[in-house]
């Protein structure tokens, strides 16, 4: 049963140059894909061709015509990077050539593995050679990904094969998963052109995602803002591009010279706009030249060329290697891409391709040379999306999903399947963490509690706002959810902004307890006719380096109340001279009245009756002081 969800796909024509692939392309669609007078005149394509294949209600297919000449293969790898299948033609009067072998390279390390082997010029061989022709592409195609593909013999003159090509064609992209077309709209661009009256157009292969009419857009790497004005698909209007859907977008409010092959157009800022992209890189069997460290290589990945500079972490050359590398590039200009893309690298001179592979992280860092970063680099490339998300957290702590999306390179549905798991929390701002992190700021502020209780036992704790000066390496957001955990837990307790561990009091050094209270006491003796604080310390023989700590542990307490810098009655006596003030004086009353009360002198009188003011006992109305409600 067919699906009622419409399918796209992209089928590339790849081989050596002159081997009929523009031919083959025209036999099977009717339409030269060889539009420049260049390519009219030398008889090569220079330029990407495309044409439509198939269109059914459920299914389209598009052909993609790559240049097979050595000069153009940076434009072969950018038409091939979209496909779906690859049609990999050899004329069977040549046979394998050397843009053969390329292609075939180049296809294997951009992990292309769905392919059909078209043997072609049927009429210019007889029944013999074809049978040769046959055993030597076998023999070539042995250990690479296309050595069970199946394999046709057509003559694009004459007809023979190209309606039993097509048909398979047809069946083979039936058995190939759709591009997801529920993520984020993604086309890297490889031909841009204008036309009067009509602006900027862009084609391009949609990687992913889905594009509307009137779409918001955004040019990266440039970061420029645009619309889709107009969609089409083949020379046909469309209101909808789809991924895997060959496409043209006209653009609206940008300029044709602002847009070039190898910028990408995107519906959101979740893509990662990059210089350095850490890899895992397999190189072919056979390269003339060792790679050293730090050698320039070209890089090819999306639609876009960009030089680059290999960084090795476990070596300083590589003469020949099986196993993937794992290793960074160091780009001269940014490109856009994210975690999964495949790229090829190849050298600058002597022209050669190298090998190539996937980016495991879109945003490479700094990293040491050793066996350490090679442990980083290899959990990064193995890890679950999951797991690269905690790593990501583990030195972020808490970040946006947007954040996410664009670092860890995941899609909103792997994104959604991750936050829908146990352990997940939500804090303002729309910033996420997990209950490890969580777990690890609380025993941080735990930790930071009992030191802070240990160096400043007279203390009732530590201030909100110093704790998290303290704790620099976590967001306010989280220091605020994991402190409101711990209240709930009673694990620690806050009054008028100050923390502290749940089962913690203050106290007094054991060895300075009784002459603390013994001071206390002679305050208390004294009643309001008290010393100097320094006084009572110098009596006490308390040393003068602890004598600031004490006194702000005393007022802690309500030992004391100060009056001014210098005096301070105890609490007791304070409370107690209050409400005999209040008891004998009228509603106003004034510091005569008040001084025959208290039988205090002016040093005393005028601190005190500032006190009442300060603690809203009283209000100041010129030389009077009235009474306002107070419950101690």
């Amino acid at each position: 049963m067919r699906r009622l969800e419409k399918r796209f796909y992209t089928v590339g024509m790849a081989g050596h140059i002159d081997h009929g692939k523009t031919t083959l392309t025209k036999a099977l669609t009717n339409i030269d894909t060889d539009r420049l007078k260049e390519e009219k005149e030398r008889q090569i394509s220079i330029e990407l061709g495309f044409a439509p294949l198939h269109q059914e209600e459920d299914m389209q297919i598009s052909i993609v015509d790559v240049p097979g000449h050595e000069r153009f293969i940076r434009r072969m790898i950018a038409g091939v990077g979209g496909i779906d299948l690859v049609v990999l033609v050899i004329a069977a009067d040549e046979g394998v050539m050397p843009q053969t072998r390329e292609h075939v390279d180049i296809l294997s390390l951009l992990g292309i593995t769905n392919a059909i082997i078209v043997l072609t010029k049927l009429s210019k061989v007889d029944a013999d050679l074809r049978e040769l022709a046959k055993d030597e592409v076998a023999e070539e195609l042995k250990g690479s990904p296309f050595e069970n593909a199946p394999l046709m013999m057509v003559d694009s003159v004459s007809g023979e094969g190209i309606q039993e090509l097509k048909d398979l064609i047809i069946r083979s992209t039936e058995e190939i998963p759709v591009r997801s077309a529920s993520g984020e709209f993604r086309m890297p661009i490889d031909q841009v052109f204008t036309l009067k009256g009509q602006g900027t157009i862009v084609r391009g292969t949609i990687y992913e995602g889905t594009i509307m009419t009137g779409a918001d857009l955004t040019l990266l790497p440039q970061g420029i803002s645009t619309k889709a004005r107009q969609i089409q698909v083949h020379g046909m209007n469309t209101l909808q591009g789809f991924a895997g859907q060959r496409t043209a977008i006209n653009l609206a409010g940008i300029n044709y010279q602002h847009v070039e092959r190898g910028n990408a157009l995107v519906s959101s800022s979740d893509f990662a706009v990059t210089d350095t992209i850490d890899v895992s890189l397999n190189l072919l069997e056979e390269i003339r030249l060792g790679l050293k460290q730090r050698m320039e290589v070209k890089v090819h990945t999306g639609t876009s060329e960009v030089m680059g500079k290999l960084i090795f972490f476990d070596r300083n050359r590589v003469e020949q290697e099986v196993e993937s590398i794992l290793c960074q590039i160091r780009l001269s200009d940014n490109i856009v891409v994210k975690r999964g893309d495949r790229f090829i690298i190849r050298r600058p001179t002597p022209v050669e391709t190298l090998g190539g592979g996937w980016i495991i992280n879109p945003h490479g860092g700094k990293y040491k040379f050793g066996s350490e970063t090679i442990s980083k680099l290899r959990s990064i490339k193995e890890g679950t999306p999951e797991e690269r998300i905690l790593k990501l957290l583990d030195r972020e702590k808490s970040v946006s999903k947007e954040y996410i999306l664009q670092k860890v390179s995941v899609s909103w549905d792997e994104l959604t399947e991750v936050m829908n798991q146990h352990g997940w929390v939500e804090l303002r701002a729309s910033h996420v963490t997990h209950t490890s992190i969580v777990e690890k700021c609380e025993k941080m502020i735990r930790d930071v509690l009992r030191t802070y209780h240990d160096k400043h036992p007279l203390e009732k704790g530590i201030n909100t706002g110093e704790l998290q000066q303290m704790l620099k390496s976590y967001p306010d957001a989280l220091i605020q959810h994991s402190i409101q955990r711990l209240l709930r837990q009673q694990e620690v307790k806050k009054e008028n902004g100050v923390l502290s561990m749940e089962d913690f009091t203050p106290r007094l050094p054991s060895q300075w307890e009784k002459r603390c209270i013994q001071l206390i006491q002679s305050i208390l003796k004294d009643d309001l006719k008290v010393k100097t604080m320094e006084e009572y310390f110098q009596e006490a023989g308390i040393p003068e380096s602890l004598r600031q700590g004490f006194y702000h542990f005393f007022v802690q307490e309500k030992w004391i109340a100060p009056l001014d810098e210098k005096y301070a009655y105890a609490h007791e006596t304070y409370v107690q001279a209050v409400e005999l003030l209040k008891k004998n004086t009228e509603q106003s009353f004034g510091i005569a009245q008040a001084k025959e009360v208290l039988g205090l002198s002016r040093k005393y009188m005028i601190p005190f009756l500032e006190r009442l003011d300060k603690e809203g006992y009283t209000v100041r109305m010129q030389e009077k002081r009235k009474w306002i409600s107070h419950e101690e």
